[in-house]
């Protein structure tokens, strides 16, 4: 079993949850970081975008999550010399995105109960590194197997899982259900993380400290805001600005110029929000001339807040 840091851990987020941005949670106190979910086809074929996706600076514990549909392949990703520094191996069987579901990837797994099963004791029989499982509530809008899947897991050979409050028909919209979260984890032995909507210290408290779940997983909360690990781990936030600059850092530490000219732009407009004038400082950035004058335009919308 992982040896979680707290019960407060950062969720995968793909674009967005790269080797720098999960340094920066690590320190602000993500007891657990997850990688951008990796193909487990590419980690066959050995395609070159895996090496940034897999990516590391020093963040621990870690997971990387894999997704797939082919249990023999998805074992033989567990078992890769790509995966061999990662302290854990997560699946993905949420993602909502459409190319992934018409694959029969991400979340359609959760038409399948059997396949979804046969995936996951297969990675468990093919590695001593702790398999833990990402999913959502249901397919369908009005869905709810959430009991039965966390069950599923549990037989299967999953040490913990992470269930999104949300259906694959709804992707983001609507809130989160917390009540098939609590359900879950009242019957299965495993740790279960809560994932969706979980923002503020009231929402950990409520799940938690109320309802025994084991801990929360924060996924877009964290996006401008790596603060809110402090925060619920009863720590003093730091200041955005030093939040920015040493987020800069990692990426430099980490990645080419174009990289981080396409990524840290994205992030920056998350760390403006809530600002005067969020909307025409979000044109600056994604405008700007290089990443340092991106910075800057960033930088003046806060301290003009602050």
């Amino acid at each position: 079993m992982l040896k979680f840091k707290s019960n407060i851990i950062l969720a995968p987020l793909a674009g967005f949850t790269d080797c720098a941005f999960r340094k920066l949670c690590y320190d602000c106190g993500a007891g657990l970081t997850v990688t951008e979910m990796v193909s487990a086809k590419g980690l066959h074929y050995k395609n070159e975008n895996t090496k940034y996706l897999l990516k590391t600076a020093g963040e621990a514990p870690i997971s990387a999550q894999i997704f797939g549909n082919d249990p023999d392949i998805m074992a033989e990703a567990c078992c890769s010399e790509a995966l061999k520094p990662f302290d854990g191996i997560d699946i993905n069987m949420g993602c909502p995105v459409p190319k992934i579901v018409k694959n029969f990837e991400g979340s359609a797994l959760l038409n399948d109960i059997n396949l979804a099963e046969k995936i996951i004791s297969k990675c468990a029989k093919s590695t001593s590194k702790p398999i833990s499982v990402k999913f959502r509530i249901g397919f369908r809008a009005d869905e709810d197997i959430c009991v039965e899947f966390a069950k599923m897991c549990e037989g299967a050979g999953a040490q913990f899982i992470t269930i999104h409050g949300r259906t694959r028909e709804q992707f983001y919209s609507g809130n989160a259900r917390y009540d098939s979260i609590i359900k879950a984890s009242e019957q299965v032995k495993i740790p279960v993380f809560a994932n969706g909507n979980i923002k503020t210290i009231e929402d950990y408290d409520f799940l938690v400290k109320q309802n025994n779940v084991f801990g929360v997983a924060i996924g877009r909360g964290a996006l401008g805001n790596p603060n809110i690990f402090r925060e619920l781990n009863g720590l003093t936030p730091i200041d955005k600005s030093t939040l920015i600059a040493q987020h800069y850092k990692y990426l430099k530490e980490n990645f080419d110029e174009h990289y981080i000219q396409t990524n840290f732009k994205k992030h920056l407009c998350y760390y403006i929000d809530g600002t005067a004038h969020a909307k025409s400082t979000r044109n600056l950035i994604f405008t700007s001339q290089n990443i340092e004058q991106a910075i800057n335009f960033a930088l003046e919308a806060i301290n003009a807040q602050s």
